[in-house]
């Protein structure tokens, strides 16, 4: 892996700045379309349910294209992924621009649209979240994790009002805001690789290392005679399912995304349904955003000092409090209130959680294995606007906050009951941890 001539100063590493451009870029505009797409989809069909079947279809998109997303980042230069990715978004934000101006959004149109840019994630994400390895050395992942998770965090504090007030003027203004933000992205992307070829610097995957050593093993990668995909596909999996130290928490992170996701759909299609509009809707989001904003700043504060582990669990039992709490809870600003206080330590588990991933797995793997978690990990997520959606209609508001109540419970439950979740150490000590299992 290549490291950086100051590995402890992380705003100083221009690569590393580049790409955190580029990703906070396209992150945008995902933001601005995640919040957009299920209001649009509400004022075009008046239903929930449909506007559930809208997003349920695109987050099973997406998981499905992450696995080849994660085939194509080992396989081939990442950094030109990036590239492919962020242009091929720039295409599709200026096609939904177009439907929006001609007043063609119908559930069809979303649907298809929504399943297309959920396509370009799944196959070309991967590769944007796969390339930090290669641009960040391992002691300082934790803290490039936590200053994600605070990016993270601002486009929430930014996405949300942003996003309320372009869909009071049109959706078609959200369509070119996102392409704007597609084509930065592409950019910066093109930079990065300019970056990595001025410093000699190799753009890993399959194909690009073939001769280079695996800094897991320090032994020469063999590359495939003839690739195969599902074999590919099965090695990160397998990879993934033999590390107690990763793959035994993938079902809490299924179930507690199931559980948490579904709670704030459910919040969101609610206050819209009772006339409040887009820019309040918004405003709240930001609030949340906001929290996670603080949060994310006392992240790298608390991941060298306090276990992986030991955030993972304090985190989890804030958002099973918080979809618990609102449940009670009617007036829009009080929903923000219990909804932020509940997300305050979600940027120190996830930097936590993923920092330790990217330093555990070799790079030659890391593609196909951050596919395989994706796919682990968020594979209940596509239920979440469906039980969302389906559960406002059948049984009302309240009970439908009660079940992702309850699933985060469990999912809780079994955060405490696993050892090797609670073992995970401080960010010092990741790389010694993940050796024991290799």
């Amino acid at each position: 892996m290549t490291t950086v001539s100051a590995p402890h100063r992380l705003w100083r590493n221009t690569r590393y700045l580049t790409w955190l451009v580029s990703d906070t870029s396209k992150g945008l505009a995902a933001s601005l379309f995640s919040f957009a797409i299920p209001l649009i989809a509400l004022i075009v069909t008046n239903d929930p349910a449909q506007a559930g079947i809208i997003g349920g279809t695109g987050m099973v998109a997406r998981l499905l294209t992450t696995l080849a997303g994660g085939i194509l980042a080992d396989r081939h230069r990442r950094i030109l992924l990036m590239l492919i990715g962020s242009l091929l978004g720039v295409a599709l934000s200026a096609a939904f621009t177009s439907l929006a101006i001609a007043d063609a959004l119908t559930f069809v149109t979303l649907l298809v649209i929504e399943v297309l840019l959920a396509a370009r994630s799944g196959l070309f994400d991967v590769a944007g979240e796969s390339a930090i390895k290669e641009i960040v050395p391992d002691e300082s992942m934790g803290r490039a994790q936590a200053a994600n998770q605070g990016r993270d965090a601002a486009l929430q504090l930014a996405g949300g009002p942003l996003g309320g007030l372009l869909l009071g003027v049109g959706g078609w203004l959200v369509g070119l805001v996102m392409t704007v933000c597609h084509l930065v992205a592409a950019v910066t992307a093109w930079l990065l690789g300019r970056q990595a070829r001025s410093a000699g610097i190799i753009d890993h995957g399959a194909d690009a290392d073939a001769a280079a050593s695996d800094p897991a093993t320090d032994a020469p990668a063999e590359p495939a005679a003839s690739p195969n995909a599902w074999a590919e596909i099965r090695e990160g999996f397998t990879w993934l399912l033999s590390r107690p130290d990763l793959g035994g928490v993938l079902a809490i992170i299924t179930i507690i995304n199931l559980g948490f996701n579904a709670a704030i759909t459910t919040v969101i299609y609610a206050l819209q349904q009772s006339g409040h509009s887009e820019v309040l809707i918004g405003t709240l989001s930001a609030v949340i955003g906001a929290v996670m904003l603080v949060g994310a700043i006392v992240a790298p504060l608390l991941i060298p000092r306090v276990g992986a582990g030991t955030l993972a669990i304090l985190g989890l039992s804030c958002a099973m409090l918080g979809a618990a709490a609102v449940s009670l809870a009617s007036d829009p600003w009080a929903i923000a209130a219990v909804l932020a206080a509940s997300v305050f330590l979600l940027p120190s588990l996830n930097a936590a959680m993923m920092g330790y991933f990217m330093v555990a797995t070799p790079s030659r793997l890391l593609g196909r294995a951050n596919s395989a978690a994706g796919v682990l990990g968020m594979g209940a997520l596509p239920f979440a606007p469906l039980i969302a959606g389906f559960g406002l209609t059948w049984v009302g508001r309240e009970w439908t906050l009660l079940v992702c109540a309850a699933l985060c419970l469990i999912a809780v439950l079994l955060a405490l009951g696993n050892r090797a979740l609670r073992a995970l150490p401080t960010e010092s000590g990741w790389a010694e941890h993940a050796k024991q299992y290799e």
